[in-house]
């Protein structure tokens, strides 16, 4: 299957360069650009996209309230966002993650990392942008009033969860893979995919990446200073 990709970003070179790159590869096209995000919004809408590499800073619409409507938006269920930075700190990444996104990237990966992540966030497997996004929400958490920040609703919903899936949720925050998993627990892959999927859905993450701000927020895990 051809993975559908619109690209949103202000800079029209960036997009020029992006687009070059994805249409490069046998199974994914670029089905659209858009340089702000309520142009985003609507050709995600249009073209049907799968995975939007969205800039996060745009005039207009930028693309963290996009990424809120997008996830908002039930007819973008399939819909994944992967947000694009200058950069690799910066509080607005985590703001898009808890509105929705599957992740992010600085705009200096390398290219393979950018079609990985692109792959990665259209099978709602993976974290993101290499293991740093475990250590960025866990920064920001920890920056903040942990405890202001926790959803009292999502709490809630923990007690919904098996043992194992709490105990999967919680190597799923730890930045760990589905076999990284199953290896620590010693259960199958198989076995672990079930219990991250009955994981979502229970507490209503869209993939990996919104489980693991669930399990900061909810306090199931703490933020650790280095």
């Amino acid at each position: 299957m051809t993975i559908r990709v619109l690209l949103a970003d202000d800079q029209a070179l960036l997009r020029s360069a992006f687009r070059v790159l994805v249409d490069s590869e046998p199974d994914m096209e670029v089905v659209g650009e858009a340089s702000d995000g309520a142009e985003a919004v609507r050709l995600a809408k249009e073209q049907g996209a799968d995975v939007v590499l969205m800039d996060i800073r745009m005039p207009g619409t930028d693309g963290l309230a996009a990424t809120r409507m997008i996830s908002a938006d039930p007819s973008l269920a399939q819909v994944r966002v992967v947000i694009l930075t200058t950069f690799e700190v910066d509080d607005y990444v985590v703001q898009a993650l808890r509105a929705g996104a599957s992740g992010f990237l600085g705009k200096g990966s390398e290219p393979e990392e950018l079609l990985n992540a692109i792959r990665l966030a259209a099978g709602g497997e993976a974290l993101l942008s290499p293991a740093a996004t475990k250590g960025l929400i866990a920064r920001f958490l920890a920056q903040g009033d942990v405890d202001d920040d926790r959803d009292p609703a999502r709490s809630e919903r923990l007690g919904a969860l098996t043992g194992r899936e709490r105990q999967v949720l919680v190597q799923v925050a730890g930045g760990h893979s589905n076999d990284e998993i199953a290896e620590r627990l010693e259960v199958s892959p198989l076995t672990v995919k079930t219990h991250v999927n009955r994981a979502m859905a229970k507490l209503g993450a869209r993939d990996r990446a919104q489980l693991v701000v669930i399990a900061y927020e909810s306090g199931l895990v703490r933020p650790r200073m280095e």
